[in-house]
């Protein structure tokens, strides 16, 4: 399992911060930040936005550096013999960009807690936590990120914590001061369903909730999942699950 010598989120750096090690450490470093910084890549310095991620091997030069008022990353320093780390297809000493930064920040909060615990799961808690930041990593990693990408993101969160808001596709759009026509074409190429459609499907999920656990009536879980009109709800829901709302009830009374 992954060792920990030393993992530190919210770190905060002045702009005269550098950290240069030519001949690499003897663990690996993993570093998310938080700010643009410059990371030097193929022997060039080269300036890399906020929200990106950078993998460092054992004995793997490392030069990094801030580029404004303040520096702020997560980082660890650990050693590992688990294949999943060392037989890695990440890019090594290249920083890319994670899709869901606050996810993985979250995740680095939870690596540090758990270190600081002295119990019976704290390996093994912490060894699934490296296996999810890896996980994300590998998505990362593979993934072309739109400019776009985080406003969109953050309109997804904020559509799947609300689907009973009244979403439509020009109020999506105004959230992120873009045309409608222009929203529904990223937001299909980024998440490979419409934004409607993605509406549609987390409202329909949060019936399905509300009737199998639920004391409340057909017609007011519609108005909970944002329909005004129940018998739309209705139409809905047996295109999307093959049932009425109350065949669903019954079926999983």
């Amino acid at each position: 399992m992954p060792k920990i010598r030393y993992v530190e989120f919210d770190a905060a750096h002045s702009d005269d911060f550098v950290y240069s090690i030519p001949d690499g450490l003897d663990a690996w470093l993993l570093v998310l930040t938080q700010t643009a910084a410059l990371f030097e890549v193929a022997g060039e310095l080269k300036e890399f936005p906020a929200h990106s991620a950078v993998l460092y091997p054992p004995n793997h030069s490392i030069h990094y550096r801030a580029c404004s008022i303040k520096y702020v990353n997560d980082w660890v320093r650990f050693d590992a013999d688990e294949s999943y780390i060392t037989e890695t297809a990440l890019p090594v000493g290249v920083p890319f960009s994670l899709p869901d930064p606050g996810y993985c920040h979250q995740l680095f909060q939870l690596l540090t807690l758990e270190n600081s615990f002295h119990n019976d799961y704290r390996e093994l808690s912490i060894d699934y936590l490296f296996r999810i930041i890896f996980n994300k990593l590998h998505e990362a990693s593979q993934d072309k990120l739109s400019p776009q990408y985080y406003k969109l993101l953050e309109l997804r969160k904020a559509l799947y914590n609300n689907p009973g808001h009244p979403w439509t596709v020009s109020s999506m759009a105004a959230y992120l001061h873009i045309s409608a026509g222009y929203l529904q074409t990223i937001y299909k190429s980024t998440f490979g369903i419409s934004c409607m459609e993605d509406v549609i499907q987390c409202r329909i999920r949060l019936a399905k909730e509300k009737l199998v656990f639920g004391p409340h009536k057909i017609a007011e879980i519609a108005a909970l999942c944002g329909y005004a009109n129940v018998e739309h709800f209705c139409r809905q829901f047996r295109q999307l699950t093959g049932y009425s709302p109350r065949a669903y009830r019954d079926q999983h009374a």
